[in-house]
């Protein structure tokens, strides 16, 4: 019976420390790789530029959606109390936004909360229950004391050999191919 060959899903590298794993990141970006990523017990600070990545978009999504929130409190409160059901009460008019404040706060707050999460969700395509570093037994050590690069099959740049070969180039120790074990 012929063996089964397995699927290479990439590549993982470990490093000393963060200014190597920041480094090699550097490096793994100058050289065309989009789809990799590292793996630290820590954040580490520039890693983001290191990895070429831009600022978040979450922000504007957390803005315009407080933003949404506000205006929904706003009109919310004034169709019920000026347009569906107007009552006057001590000769107040009947839209007096300042009353309105702490309810189109708490809708803004809320708003801005829901789009946080959901948002922080799909930006970082979650859930996802198995990602291909789970075939390496030595990426337990990433919440500890380890310090890895990994470089995704799916990058346009990936070819098994020539990634593997970089990776050792720039300092990476233990090496290895990410192949399911399916």
């Amino acid at each position: 019976m012929p063996e089964e060959i397995k699927k290479i899903e990439g590549v993982l590298a470990e490093f000393g420390n963060p200014k190597e794993l920041l480094e090699a990141a550097e490096k793994v970006r100058d050289a065309g790789y989009k789809r990799f990523d590292c793996h630290t017990p820590f954040p580490v600070h520039g890693m983001d530029a290191a990895m070429g990545l831009g600022p978040s978009r979450l922000g504007w999504l957390v803005a315009a959606m407080g933003f949404a929130g506000t205006l929904t409190a706003l009109a919310m409160q004034w169709w019920m109390s000026a347009v569906d059901y107007p009552v006057v009460i001590s000769g107040k008019p009947l839209f007096s936004f300042q009353a309105f404040i702490p309810i189109i706060f708490e809708v803004t707050i809320l708003f801005s909360a829901f789009a946080t999460v959901i948002g922080m969700l799909g930006f970082n395509i979650l859930p996802r229950f198995h990602h291909p570093v789970f075939y390496s037994d030595r990426i337990r050590k990433a919440t500890d004391d380890g310090f890895f690069l990994s470089i995704e099959s799916t990058d346009p740049f990936f070819r098994e050999d020539k990634t593997k070969e970089l990776l050792t180039a720039i300092g990476g120790q233990e090496v290895e191919y990410l192949v399911a074990n399916d």
